[in-house]
């Protein structure tokens, strides 16, 4: 991609303040995009914007009112809304029957609703000027499953599906929705893992290691730029080949 490929844009990515939406912020930027990134807590979200030139607000993806006004609220600022990468998300690991009722209702709110919230907040905005493309952050567990990760697995099934449906539905408005699906990254949310366990999935993947959070940015760059046209209702595989 050319430098500055995306000059002029505006770009929202909720969760930006570390690993993967950080990482995607910081990508946006450098491609000359005006980008405003989300966390629930506020000085953080400033001071991880900040970091990449991007500007921070709060926001918690589970109300969808919240996240309607501040949508709305960008798109009013900059005139438009180019891009969305709905990456907000929590991942709670745990065997089938010790699954908490609690754990069961946090994450299908933040990553299932908060997703649903996010992408039908980011098309009201975009249907104004019939353009625009969003990213949502699925998983490769949600393609495939895994042993101890049933709730997180259905969850990311669910994002992947929000991305199909919703690029089926607007398409026809110029809208471009698109999914990453992350292998095993080296983000906070695989920082508990034991080293046997990382040595593990590494050895599973054919490219023999853990995957970094600034290669599923560079993916998202490519998904919401020119390059990737053509390109809608998709879910890209990150993940060094574990899946093969």
């Amino acid at each position: 991609m050319t430098d500055q490929a995306l000059s002029g844009r505006v770009a929202l990515v909720t969760g930006g303040t570390r690993g993967i939406g950080l990482a995607t912020a910081r990508a946006l930027v450098e491609a000359g995009a005006t980008v405003v990134l989300t966390g629930r807590d506020e000085a953080r979200a400033k001071e991880a914007a900040a970091s990449v030139g991007a500007s921070g607000l709060a926001l918690d993806v589970t109300d969808a009112k919240a996240v309607s006004s501040l949508v709305r609220g960008v798109a009013k600022e900059h005139g438009k809304l180019d891009i969305v990468v709905a990456n907000a998300g929590i991942m709670e690991d745990a065997l089938l029957g010790m699954i908490r009722e609690e754990a069961v209702d946090t994450t299908l709110s933040t990553n299932v609703a908060g997703t649903l919230h996010t992408v039908q907040a980011a098309a009201r905005a975009m249907m104004r000027k019939k353009t625009g493309s969003i990213v949502v952050l699925a998983s490769i567990v949600g393609e495939y499953g895994s042993a101890g990760q049933t709730l997180y697995a259905a969850s990311k099934a669910a994002v992947a599906n929000i991305a199909r449906s919703a690029a089926k539905e607007l398409g026809r408005s110029g809208i471009r929705v698109n999914a990453v699906a992350p292998g095993v990254i080296e983000t906070d949310l695989t920082a508990g893992l034991s080293e046997d366990a990382k040595a593990e999935n590494a050895s599973r993947t054919p490219l023999g290691r853990l995957g970094r959070p600034e290669e599923v940015a560079k993916a998202i760059r490519f998904l919401v730029s020119d390059e990737a046209s053509f390109i809608t209702g998709q879910v890209l595989g990150i993940d060094g080949g574990l899946v093969l």
